[in-house]
């Protein structure tokens, strides 16, 4: 009984260490991090979810090494991401970067892209089988 009570203990406190984990980067290679990176993003508030992307490619775009990218973003909230996002934004910003001239800040730059992304949501098209799946669960009677 004391094994048992003893083992329970150990595995409860190995769940809660491994739940402790869920808001952070996996880094251990490309594919677990675009994974951790995926899930994050589904979990964050709609407006945070752009400016998180964009942070996570931002640093993806200028670390083109594997394991120094996997390094820096590895353990990383969503919130560290952005902000290192921010940085390499001044920092580019600063150096005069081309793909960062038609942007005032890095607020304006996300509004840009969350505006993009709004505009792609809306320009799909809704398939014949929702509007006919919609028309199905209307409220509306005709009387």
């Amino acid at each position: 009984m004391k094994k048992l009570s003893t083992l329970l203990l150990i595995l409860c406190c190995a769940s809660l260490v491994a739940c402790g984990k869920g808001q952070e980067i996996n880094g251990h290679n490309t594919s677990t991090a675009y994974r951790s990176v995926k899930a994050l993003k589904n979990r964050l508030p709609a407006e945070n979810r752009i400016e998180f992307e964009v942070s996570f490619w931002t640093i993806r775009d200028s670390k083109k090494d594997d394991k120094e990218f996997l390094n820096i973003v590895d353990g990383k909230t969503p919130q560290e991401i952005i902000a290192l996002g921010k940085e390499l934004y001044q920092e580019r910003k600063a150096a005069g970067y081309k793909g960062y001239e038609e942007y005032t800040s890095w607020e304006n730059m996300i509004t840009k892209f969350s505006q993009e992304r709004n505009d792609q949501d809306n320009r799909k098209g809704r398939s014949k089988e929702a509007i006919e799946k919609d028309k199905a669960n209307d409220v509306l009677y005709k009387l």
